[in-house]
């Protein structure tokens, strides 16, 4: 007998005992309404969506606009079950289209299939899958990780626990023109006219936009909140594509200063499906 067959019991786990539905509607479903719904961002008007009706592991989430307008399950098309998604036992927001669950990878939402235990773990290949509540009150959606969503296996630092985990939004300009380049230079000329001729045709230091932050692979200290400071300026969000990013940021337990804009960007709509139609009396 080898030595791994040592370590096996000699006898069948027991049952666990009779199940006993919790109480709490929010201890069910996390949040969501039971059964299939969308979900839809308040700040864009587009729903969550499985890019390309894609089935394969690693297939991204973004936001795209709605398909099928219907909330009734019999007069829905089926090519719009790629926005359409459920919570399963576990907490795992699920994709109904495929039956995967949806993990985190690098901030991104993406498609998961399941996977065998590797050790060390949790690792990045294998860890458990994040939980995602929903608030109907603050119309917010966190992101409960049940484990470093870093995977670092030499660190010993419990920061990560300290911070909440939110779904936003990611605003997209509309990419700037020839014409918006050179209004940018006159103003710039008006407003400091002792400023160097250069600096009308050289690049002129800024900030970094909310775009181009999400994009990043920079690491934020324990005291630094991703969208920080961020003006209104920056949250435009007027480009004529369809396609929208969603991102999980990680904040401080106290935020302060935050936009109407930023706010609702991390602000969602939960619509479930219905099976009838619902008839209106006058």
């Amino acid at each position: 007998m080898s030595s791994s067959d040592s370590t096996l019991p000699s006898s069948p786990p027991r049952n666990p005992p009779p199940y006993s539905p919790p109480t709490s509607g929010a201890q069910v479903n996390f949040g969501f309404p039971p059964g299939y719904f969308v979900i839809r961002s308040v700040a864009t008007g587009r729903l969550l969506d499985v890019e390309f009706d894609s089935v394969e592991d690693g297939s991204g989430v973004i936001l795209w606009p709605e398909k099928e307008s219907s909330l009734v399950e019999g007069f829905r098309m089926p090519e719009a079950d790629n926005q359409v998604f459920f919570i399963d036992t576990a907490g795992a927001l699920c994709s109904r289209h495929s039956g995967h669950a949806i993990d985190i990878e690098d901030g991104r939402l993406v498609l998961r299939h399941r996977r065998p235990v590797l050790h060390p773990y949790p690792n990045a290949f294998s860890h458990p899958l994040p939980q995602f509540w929903y608030s109907s009150s603050t119309k917010q959606i966190f992101i409960r990780f049940q484990c470093d969503p870093s995977y670092s296996q030499s660190s010993t630092s419990n920061a990560w626990r300290q911070r909440s985990y939110l779904l936003s939004s990611v605003p997209l300009r509309r990419p700037r023109t020839i014409l918006d380049d050179a209004s940018d230079a006159i103003t710039s000329v008006f407003a400091g006219p002792l400023s160097p001729i250069t600096s009308i045709f050289g690049a002129s230091a800024r900030s970094s936009t909310v775009q181009e932050v999400y994009n990043s692979d920079i690491d934020l200290r324990e005291d630094e909140v991703l969208e920080e400071d961020r003006g209104e300026g920056e949250e435009v969000d007027d480009s004529p594509e369809l396609r929208r990013d969603v991102r999980v940021i990680a904040v401080g337990e106290h935020e302060t200063g935050l936009t109407e804009l930023t706010k609702r960007r991390r602000a969602w709509e939960v619509l479930p499906l219905r099976r009838t139609r619902v008839n209106y009396q006058r």
